[in-house]
């Protein structure tokens, strides 16, 4: 695991891990026990090799479009004591052409986490991502921001 020292380091890694498209950086944000609830396809992930497994498909699925994703973070909130920090904000995942740098799609979630600090290194423990939902067609809504 990656040396963060700030719970800024650990969203600042998870940036440039995803624009890079790099599994095992994305995965030393992670603490190995981890616990998420995604928007996308399973219900929960369990453990740093089922997001491995997951990101993995992610990333190169990405690779294959031929797409660069840059993440933002607004609206961040982070309340940390000194062992466990939580954090909650919307996340914008913005998808460019490789090539063109053209901007393709964009899609924002919310997100939450919970950071745990061991041997003083943070650590994503939880995260859990969220969309309202449409009443009328029950299918989430990505871009209300």
């Amino acid at each position: 695991m990656a040396g963060f020292t700030r719970v800024k380091d650990v969203l600042e890694n998870y940036q440039s891990s995803v624009y890079e498209k790099d599994v095992e950086k994305f995965l030393s944000s992670y603490a190995d026990d981890i616990h998420m609830y995604d928007c996308w396809d399973s219900w929960e992930v369990t453990g740093v090799a089922g997001l491995r497994d997951m990101v993995t498909g992610w990333f190169t699925g990405l690779s294959e479009e031929g797409v660069l994703l840059k993440v933002m973070f607004t609206d961040l909130v982070v309340e940390e004591n000194s062992d466990l920090a939580f954090a909650h904000c919307a996340v914008t995942f913005a998808a460019h052409n490789e090539e063109s740098g053209d901007k393709l799609r964009q899609i924002t979630n919310r997100f939450t986490y919970c950071f745990k600090k061991e041997n003083d290194v943070w650590a994503i423990a939880h995260e859990h991502s969220s969309l309202p939902i449409n009443g009328e067609t029950g299918g989430g809504i990505f871009n209300l921001r």
